[in-house]
């Protein structure tokens, strides 16, 4: 097939297979040569003239980028969240929209896991403890966590992901409560989960895990109201968006001890972390690996070009976040 005499744009380099299938398609591809996220002003300059651009979830696509893009017919990003991008502003445009939903579920799922167990153990702290020659031999008061067999998950969210993170609780023979404005039946009948209001679902857990989309209902959504009703041995984990909970409340409850722990794979404002939260011990803090194994890295770049090649070809994308634009 001819290659697309289209000029495309990437914000920053991506896994070489999705690379790969945009170059492959187009005459014209240029890729930011930087690692490190575009300034406000590059990228508006990086978008100008082009008929398609492939973007990050740390891009920020206003109505600004979109009227600097004029002409652009596709922003195609590269994450399953599009927080980022002003969609209605799009549309508005003739832009399409596209992400790449599924394929980070599990890697995703796992992390959230891998936080729980991290955060309840506290195995960060203990490794830092052995590597600053601390540990001089078993002793049964040293580093004691929290127990996840037997006790009660909490679900913020079940959709994709927070749907196979209650799935994998099977193991550990755990009580499951959802907070979803929808009723998840295949999740009820798989591990007996059960429906609450959220209120309930702080009350009652002893792990919240957050899995809920980031829009202005869910901003904040868990505050200092919230962290309040949450059981003092518990823990928090979110792996969803940053900004739906409240960075600062949590550090307070977290100093005071108003909650066990947290494990935090996302931050309000990111890269910035609120005042006082690398100071705690009680707080795991990756820096946003939910979808970081090479896999399934490679399958959103993958999905993302496969979306960005068929906008320019004027077929519908697999994934398309505002489907009207098509009409």
């Amino acid at each position: 097939m001819p290659k697309l005499a289209v000029n495309v744009y990437v914000t920053r380099e991506i896994p070489q297979a999705g690379l790969d299938i945009v170059r492959d398609a187009c005459e014209r591809v240029e890729i930011n040569p930087e690692d490190r996220v575009l300034t406000r002003q590059e990228l508006l300059a990086a978008v100008r003239g082009r008929d398609g651009v492939l973007c990050l979830l740390t891009d920020t696509v206003d109505a600004a980028v979109l009227d600097a893009a004029k002409g652009c017919r596709v922003f195609a990003n590269y994450a399953v969240g599009y927080n980022n991008i002003d969609v209605p502003a799009a549309t508005a445009r003739g832009i399409a929209v596209t992400n790449t939903p599924g394929v980070l579920t599990d890697a995703t799922a796992d992390l959230t896991w891998a936080l729980l167990f991290a955060t309840a153990r506290r195995i960060p702290e203990g490794d830092r403890y052995t590597r600053a020659g601390k540990f001089r031999g078993w002793s049964p008061m040293l580093l004691l966590g929290g127990d996840i067999s037997g006790r009660t998950l909490g679900i913020i969210g079940a959709g994709r992901i927070g749907t196979a993170v209650a799935l994998r609780s099977r193991g550990f023979r755990m009580r499951v409560l959802y907070f979803d404005r929808a009723q998840n039946e295949a999740l009820e009948q798989a591990v007996g989960a059960e429906r609450v209001d959220l209120d309930r679902l702080l009350r009652e857990s002893d792990f919240v895990s957050v899995h809920v989309s980031l829009d202005e209902s869910t901003r904040h959504l868990i505050g200092a109201r919230e962290l309040g009703l949450m059981k003092p041995t518990a823990y928090l984990v979110n792996t969803s968006r940053g900004p739906v909970v409240d960075e600062n409340a949590l550090v307070a409850a977290l100093r005071e001890r108003r909650i066990a722990g947290a494990g935090l794979d996302v931050f309000e404002n990111e890269p910035a972390l609120a005042p006082g939260l690398t100071g705690l011990d009680n707080v795991v803090i990756p820096p946003h690996l939910g979808s970081a194994t090479i896999a399934t890295r490679t399958r959103m770049a993958t999905l993302a070009a496969t979306n960005l090649v068929a906008a320019l070809r004027g077929e519908r994308p697999p994934n398309i976040v505002n489907p009207e634009v098509l009409a």
